[in-house]
């Protein structure tokens, strides 16, 4: 198979879709709209998971594991909740399959099999686990409730999209009880930061940290944080969300607890989640015509060492120095692969590790042997370089660091350079339509202004930044007063 992608400036979204496939990160499955996550692809969530989970646990949280199927009438209790995901709902009717005696060799649902209530597969985990802290709580004692669980989900979407979008995907979703509103609201606010951080010191992204409109907010919160980031064409990607839900799901579920002056209050909740889509933002954010571009704080392997050999012995001798350079790499943390594959030629293994984002390449051939030399080759920026062995492991910590800031800091650089201020809806559609990026522009504070700008635009308020400034205007389609200006884009 070519390992050739479509170039980015051809067709954005080919170059996407050729390049999640082509770099072995994922493909899709036997079942519409659903993935299955290569090992590759899997080894950078894994590498997700146990940063964020040593920083979830850091801030006192607990790990734990609720059903995947929510009874129908608990799922409804929520109203607003379940209004929200009612369109997105898979639904188990049934629990038996027998032979179908009219097609032989076929199964078919039992009819005398139904269930007496249906379940939802669920596509977010609220229900069941507010029905499950009841028997949990009871006295000021028992709070905070700080929980966490790593879990899959199911959101039936007719248009999907590797990572972006499909009909199922992984997550995690913090599920948190408190005493007091202040409380609740320092929790959402802290797994915000949290989410912000993540992003910019492992994925190289910067993020604007905002909260989103009441349109736009989860359902059945009383706020939802956000972080947005913003891709190489242009479009916004919504990278995480955490929700401060007030008593909703609490008076919902009759969640109440013994105050310390014997009083019997709901608690307060807030819920917060980022999913396998960060494996996409991370593709999208950084890649480049010749594939993935990873940077080292998730790279699943940080450094390949390549053999260039005519034969045997010199594959041996080679074996000895990448050997040696393995053991003192692995020693001061950086993950390593020695490819030694006698099946494929030098040249066929660097254009995989390229196509596969590995920052750092070693290249080792006879000549390195007699001269203590190696070829280092930079995958952020291709360039090569000859270094002293003994000076590898030096050069290689510091270089992964360099690479890591590096892209950080060419991301922030795009991203500012694509936040444009406007002044009218006509100015508003030019930038949208030529430039991209995030729009700061001033809105009426209507659902209705918001809904009509996302008709004629699709672009959507993807938040009100957190460090907004105070600023009298009009908005852009309305002409009535705005206090603050509002970032537009249009989103995936």
């Amino acid at each position: 198979m070519s390992k050739k992608i479509t170039k980015r400036s051809e067709n954005y979204s080919k170059w996407y879709n050729e390049l999640v496939v082509k770099a072995d990160l994922a493909e899709n499955s036997a079942v519409r709209g659903m993935m299955v996550i290569k090992p590759y692809g899997y080894a950078i969530w894994e590498k997700m998971q146990a940063e964020l989970d040593r920083m979830f646990k850091e801030t006192g949280h607990q790990n734990a594991y609720f059903p995947l199927f929510v009874p129908k009438s608990l799922f409804e209790a929520e109203e607003k909740n379940a209004k929200g995901f009612a369109k997105e709902c898979a639904i188990v009717t049934h629990y038996r399959l027998e032979t179908d005696p009219d097609n032989e060799g076929k199964l078919r649902v039992d009819p005398k099999a139904k269930l007496e209530e249906e379940l939802i597969v669920r596509p977010t985990s609220e229900a069941i686990i507010w029905k499950t802290y009841k028997g949990w709580i009871q006295s000021y004692r028992d709070l905070p409730l700080l929980i966490n669980q790593w879990a899959n989900v199911v959101r039936w979407e007719m248009r999907t999209r590797l990572f972006l979008r499909t009909a199922e995907f992984l997550w995690q979703e913090g599920h948190t009880a408190h005493a007091t509103s202040e409380e609740a609201l320092i929790e959402a606010k802290q797994m915000h930061d949290i989410y912000a951080t993540f992003l910019k010191d492992f994925m190289a992204i910067p993020v604007i940290k905002g909260e989103k409109t009441e349109n736009e907010r989860f359902a059945g919160a009383i706020s939802t944080f956000t972080v947005e980031a913003l891709m190489q064409d242009g479009k916004a990607l919504q990278a995480g969300t955490s929700h401060f839900l007030g008593q909703n799901f609490a008076k919902a579920f009759d969640v109440k607890f013994t105050t310390k002056e014997g009083k019997q209050e709901h608690v307060w909740a807030t819920s917060w989640g980022v999913t396998t889509r960060l494996i996409g933002a991370l593709v999208m954010t950084h890649s480049d015509d010749n594939g993935l571009v990873l940077p080292p704080n998730l790279a699943p392997i940080q450094v390949v060492i390549v053999p260039i050999h005519r034969n045997e012995e010199q594959l041996n001798a080679i074996s000895e120095v990448a050997d040696d350079l393995t053991k003192k790499l692995r020693a001061v943390g950086v993950s390593v692969k020695y490819d030694n594959r006698t099946t494929h030629k030098p040249g066929f293994k660097f254009a995989e590790y390229e196509l596969k984002g590995v920052p750092l390449r070693i290249a080792i051939g006879p000549r390195d042997i007699e001269n203590g030399t190696v070829e280092l080759a930079r995958r952020d920026t291709l360039s090569k370089d000859y270094i002293k062995q003994n000076e590898v492991t030096t050069i290689v910590v510091d270089l992964l660091k360099e690479i890591q800031e590096t892209l950080y800091t060419k991301a922030l650089n795009f991203r500012d350079t694509h936040i444009t201020e406007v002044n009218s809806f006509e100015e508003f559609k030019k930038v949208l339509e030529n430039k991209g990026g995030f729009i700061s522009a001033h809105w009426d504070g209507t659902v209705e202004t918001e809904k009509e700008i996302k008709k004629l635009t699709k672009a959507s308020i993807r938040c009100v930044a957190l460090d907004v400034k105070q600023e009298e205007g009009v908005c852009i389609l309305t002409g009535k007063p705005s206090s603050k200006r509002v970032l537009f884009a249009k989103a995936y």
